[in-house]
């Protein structure tokens, strides 16, 4: 009866530490990428230049909303 004790605490602190991890990790990843996003106005100017398109800041400005709105 012990041993099965012994293992039953053993797998509920591998799984709350797995959750904590993830929490953690998902926390950081999200700061992460609000303080360094990974596109930028320059970005967006320079894909829609080499699409044949001269962006309208208007343009850019709708294309960085999109953006944000699908990092949140």
């Amino acid at each position: 009866m012990g041993l099965l004790v012994d293992l039953l605490q053993v797998f509920v602190g591998i799984v709350i530490g797995a959750v904590i991890g993830f929490i953690v990790a998902r926390k950081y990843m999200q700061k992460y990428l609000k303080q360094n996003p990974p596109i930028n106005e320059q970005m967006i100017r320079a894909m829609m230049m080499q699409m044949g398109r001269t962006p309208s800041q208007k343009q850019v400005n709708q294309m960085m909303k999109a953006m944000a709105k699908y990092m949140d």
